[in-house]
């Protein structure tokens, strides 16, 4: 699927003529250059490697620093192959009309890291209250996690403590809103993952 690289500039409101407030996010979307072309004679399929976001060039690999040259760009932060594009060459310039109002998108970006949580944040459990199960006097424990002497063991895929978020999250069938094409910016209705200022993927 055709797509673009883009940041997430963050969040806001846009109010309908009735007065009712829909909650979006705004996401700078490129510009984003042609920094590789894929055929099916040469790579055994057919795709579009695009780069977005400015990277140093002392912090750049010298065999990057010739795939940029390649194409006639400075070096970029981000490389992502898409598929479903027709007609790019090296050099072209991807950016925001390549949307269109009131079309559905996917986003994915890496969502916000938690650290190390407990049973209560990570799935819900019960906690005060309702108590978690197998404990009286400790009111966000996890309680037990096994049987006895049989199985033995603690079965793979148990809901205990550990890390929570910063992980590959896709959120599809966002509805694009605005376009502001003079500043590349995009906005979609609802939530993307990721902080501000996090480089994400958009799929038409």
């Amino acid at each position: 699927m055709p797509g673009i690289i883009g940041k997430k500039i963050g969040m806001t409101s846009i109010y309908s003529v009735e007065g009712k407030a829909t909650p979006c996010t705004v996401i700078e979307a490129g510009p984003c250059v042609v920094t590789q072309v894929k055929t099916q004679d040469r790579d055994g399929y057919e795709a579009v490697q695009l780069g977005f976001g400015e990277r140093k060039e002392k912090n750049t690999p010298n065999a990057l620093k010739g795939h940029f040259k390649k194409a006639k760009t400075t070096p970029k932060s981000k490389l992502v192959e898409f598929k479903g594009f027709d007609g790019l060459n090296l050099g072209d310039v991807v950016d925001a009309t390549i949307f269109e109002e009131g079309e559905f998108v996917g986003v994915v970006g890496t969502s916000k890291g938690k650290g190390f949580q407990g049973v209560v944040k990570r799935h819900n459990f019960g906690g005060v209250g309702q108590s978690t199960h197998g404990q009286h006097n400790r009111l966000r424990a996890p309680g037990s996690i096994g049987a006895c002497s049989y199985p033995a063991r603690v079965f793979k895929g148990m809901r205990m403590a550990g890390q929570m978020g910063n992980k590959r999250v896709t959120v599809e069938n966002l509805e694009v809103l605005r376009i502001l094409t003079d500043k590349n910016l995009i906005v979609v209705k609802g939530s993307i993952p990721g902080p501000k200022g996090s480089t994400v993927t958009i799929q038409k």
